[in-house]
């Protein structure tokens, strides 16, 4: 979370639909209410990327509080929704211990199929070969609102827990080249892109840099404060922009 906590979350039940939870790969927000997280925050480099396979482990996070519920592996079974990852499990590949811990469910959201392997997946792959050109990536992203369509047609929620299908689906992507001290780094022409995808099957008509927006925009349907670290002459500029930058 080096450029800022979006929610102001904390790590008490106090909390319970905005706490936060920090692994050593990704850090999140978790809502109890929806069952989902609100937002996850994570760092893309080279050190990231190896040659460990895909553990496909999906399985409920052991480090919520017992009380609470925690959805499990095969919880959006049968729903039409895929268990998507916000942390994808291509960003972490370097053990096989990073690789496994993608797969908590807690990293997950209820995507509509053609999103989540389409659309979505093509713009986590344009992340990756941004770092392979020399960058390093600070991502963040979540879900947004209530009711998507999945292959089984609209729902609002899905299983007998009553986890919440979003509407959307939002990223914000701050590009650097490799560096050190990399908030300092961040300029007024520092490259961010944002985008705002809805959780439908027809989603994949487009391609991802269609549903480009500004971190603005998700800021005012989220009412989180992105990029908080940044100083605020800076922010204003590269919130208010839309990307037009490369997309493949």
């Amino acid at each position: 979370m080096a450029l800022g906590n979006p929610s102001g979350t904390v790590a008490s039940t106090a909390y319970p639909n905005n706490y936060l939870m920090v692994k050593p790969q990704y850090a999140l927000s978790h809502n109890n209410s929806k069952l989902t997280c609100n937002w996850v925050s994570w760092y893309l480099s080279s050190a990231w990327i190896g040659s460990a396979p895909r553990q496909d482990d999906f399985r409920g996070d052991n480090t919520l509080p017992s009380s609470w519920v925690w959805v499990g592996g095969t919880d959006y079974s049968g729903s039409g929704f895929d268990r998507g990852h916000m942390c994808p499990s291509a960003d972490r590949t370097g053990s096989i211990t990073d690789n496994s811990a993608t797969f908590l469910m807690t990293n997950m959201v209820p995507q509509a199929p053609n999103n989540n392997r389409i659309t979505w997946a093509n713009l986590e792959n344009y992340c990756r070969k941004l770092v392979d050109a020399g960058n390093e990536l600070y991502i963040i992203s979540g879900p947004w609102g209530q009711g998507g369509t999945g292959s089984a047609g609209y729902k609002t929620t899905i299983s007998t827990k009553n986890i919440t299908v979003p509407a959307y689906v939002w990223k914000i992507i701050v590009v650097l080249p490799v560096g050190s001290n990399d908030v300092s780094r961040i300029t007024t022409s520092t490259r961010v892109i944002a985008v705002w995808m809805p959780n439908t099957q027809t989603i994949s008509s487009q391609p991802w840099g269609y549903y480009r927006t500004t971190v603005d925009y998700i800021e005012s349907k989220t009412g989180y404060d992105f990029l908080s670290n940044v100083p605020s002459s800076i922010q204003s500029v590269i919130e208010s922009k839309i990307d037009n930058g490369p997309t493949n």
